[in-house]
């Protein structure tokens, strides 16, 4: 039996891609491991999937000053070192990373050790970790063809995003139920990422009212973020997180507002759901999700609203105009030809793990 080992972590975007991997590598008969770090988030994630998960040590790589830039590389050498033992042990025939800090000592001792290495970048142009890997890496995937211009023209290959099956599988019938929606107003979903989003929660709760009017709200706010006084409200239903109820709720869904994380718009894009993108601003990023936000925007997939620009008005107008013009975006969106991406990597992993 070939083996292989997945790694990534530090957000969800950096693990539900190799989840959705999973179930065709089991398929065609990998044993399947997962290193990530001590306590993240993919640990709970991958082990509620049943898959045997080795913890390692890691370290941020940051571009700007902070106290831990003193001991953070001591942590990643740490990693580094559990890392190539791990695959010393384990003889892996090849390694699958979704990028992450974690991920990085897995790469460079995955390469030490001759085992083929397969990476995956989400964003438009790659991040500092995936930078680090892409010249230990055998091949590197990637979602958008200006990323292609970023990466080793022999190792680049342009494949989409990993989408979990069980997404295309919700009920409408269940996801009314989980939201109490008794009429027939069509659905707006609100998502911010795993953290929610403060700006986006803020703006669509100032004037609810006025888009309540026209919609039904399903609102996806992040952990912390539930407001108790808004629970009884006809016609919104707030989530801290949604995982096993998240297929039924896009079920329902007719238009979304999200975060422009480049997982997040994958799925819009495989789910061929008309959206509205709030990138977060540079201010608070490097600047991906404006460029995975304007990329979008120019295949017709997406409306692009920026951050600094959103107001309670604005937002009502900007849903207003993605509803109206909803038919022209699927559209669009039914002729992406990033769809098959779970083939290609599979295939990839195939050929590369012989």
């Amino acid at each position: 039996m070939k083996r292989i080992l997945l790694t990534g972590g530090g957000t969800a975007g950096h693990v539900t891609p190799n989840m959705a991997l999973i179930p065709g590598l089991k398929e065609a008969g990998y044993d399947i491991q997962y290193v990530g770090s001590y306590n993240g988030i993919e640990r709970r994630l991958i082990e509620d999937m049943g898959i045997p998960y080795h913890g390692i040590s890691s370290g941020k790589l940051r571009r700007y000053f902070d106290i831990k830039n003193f001991s953070d590389p001591f942590r990643v050498l740490k990693g580094y070192a559990e890392a190539s033992r791990l695959i010393k042990k384990l003889k892996p025939n090849i390694v699958f990373s979704k990028g992450g800090f974690v991920a990085v000592p897995v790469v460079l001792a995955a390469k030490r050790r001759h085992v083929p290495v397969i990476i995956h970048e989400s964003d438009l142009t790659p991040g500092l970790a995936n930078k680090l890997c892409i010249p230990s890496a055998t091949k590197v995937c990637c979602n958008f063809p200006e990323t292609l211009k970023h990466l080793p023209e022999d190792k680049a290959v342009l494949s989409g995003s990993p989408i979990r099956k069980e997404l295309f599988n919700g009920s409408r019938e269940e996801g009314r139920r989980l939201c109490g929606f008794t009429d027939d107003k069509p659905v707006l979903m609100t998502m911010g990422g795993s953290q929610g989003a403060a700006a986006i929660n803020k703006v669509l709760r100032e004037d609810l009212d006025s888009l309540l009017a026209h919609f039904n709200i399903i609102h996806l706010c992040g952990k912390g973020n539930y407001d108790a006084s808004l629970e009884n409200k006809s016609g919104y239903k707030q989530f801290e997180y949604a995982k096993k109820e998240l297929p039924h709720l896009f079920a329902i869904t007719d238009l979304i507002i999200s975060r422009a994380g480049a997982n997040a718009i994958c799925e819009l894009l495989a789910l061929k759901i008309p959206n509205i993108l709030i990138p977060l601003p540079a201010s608070q990023s490097r600047g991906d999700q404006l460029l995975n936000a304007a990329s979008f925007e120019k295949s017709g997939y997406s409306y692009v609203l920026q951050e600094e620009d959103m107001t309670a008005d604005s937002l009502l107008k900007a849903v207003q105009y993605v509803y109206d013009d909803r038919e022209e975006y699927r559209q669009a969106l039914a002729e992406s030809k990033l769809n098959d991406s779970i083939k290609i990597i599979t295939d990839l992993i195939i050929q590369y793990s012989k």
